[in-house]
């Protein structure tokens, strides 16, 4: 999804695979507002500054087909197949576009009683481009950390404003 921007950077500094890149952070919200967030893919662009654009291509319930286009290093345009097993997990897989794979997820794990959670992202992609491996070092340690707290914060604030407690829309 849109780690694959960060992980897209790693592919294409490498040009090649890139070992699977694992990230978890913890959210004050809960599982389903925290996965609320995960699936509004329109609203990407709201919150994520590398996402140009999305396009909704195939909805069905727990299942969905998705086109992103990012600005990493270059614009990368990609299409994946999104499922959602469980109501607190969601995979997905490449269809077309700018890598040669592109597989993840994410697992949503309750604490506090459902209050809080910790959210599991994971990716693994293979692009065949190059670019040197300081700059994909630096994107990789920065980007990855840096996309998981913006859904963090996008997560957090709709549960404030959910309970009144925050400006905007929930």
């Amino acid at each position: 999804m849109v780690g694959t921007a960060v992980a897209a950077a790693a592919a294409v500094a490498e040009g090649g695979p890139v070992p699977a890149q694992v990230q978890q952070i913890e959210i004050d919200a809960a599982p389903g507002r925290v996965m609320s967030v995960i699936t509004d893919f329109d609203a990407y662009p709201e919150f994520l500054p590398e996402m140009q654009s999305v396009d909704v291509l195939r909805m069905a319930p727990g299942e969905w087909e998705v086109r992103f286009t990012v600005r990493v290093i270059r614009e990368l345009t990609y299409a994946i197949r999104l499922v959602q097993p469980t109501p607190e997990s969601i995979q997905w897989t490449l269809i077309e576009g700018a890598f040669k794979a592109n597989d993840g997820g994410w697992v949503l794990e309750p604490l506090d009683g459902g209050a809080r959670t910790r959210a599991t992202y994971r990716i693994d992609l293979q692009v065949g481009m190059f670019v040197p491996g300081n700059i994909v070092r630096s994107l990789t340690q920065r980007s990855l950390p840096d996309t998981l707290s913006r859904f963090k914060a996008e997560a957090e604030r709709r549960a404030a404003v959910a309970l009144g407690g925050g400006v905007g829309e929930a």
